[in-house]
């Protein structure tokens, strides 16, 4: 299962993200989003679990509390929809 993380601290790393999930089962792959242009993070994330009992654990208890100084939002990240071809 994806995870979506919401309200991320800007100084939230990958291994932040890591470290606040591991204590609920495997996680695959946790990470923060950057800005392409700056670098700078944009405040979200995203962890992948393998086992969706140990996932839906995660999001209950990982939702509303802080990651590096800010109370997170955390659900089931949905599919990103098919955006139209741009030049």
């Amino acid at each position: 299962m994806k995870i979506y993380v919401g309200n991320l601290s800007f100084r939230a790393t990958d291994e932040d993200l890591r470290a606040a999930f591991e204590p609920y089962g495997e996680v695959v792959s946790a990470r923060v989003i950057n800005d392409r242009e700056t670098g700078r993070s944009r405040g979200f994330g995203f962890v992948e679990m393998p086992n969706n009992d140990q996932a839906n654990d995660a999001i209950a208890h990982v939702n509303g509390t802080e990651i590096v100084g800010r109370a997170v939002r955390c659900n089931e990240a949905q599919d990103r929809p098919d955006r139209p071809f741009r030049r």
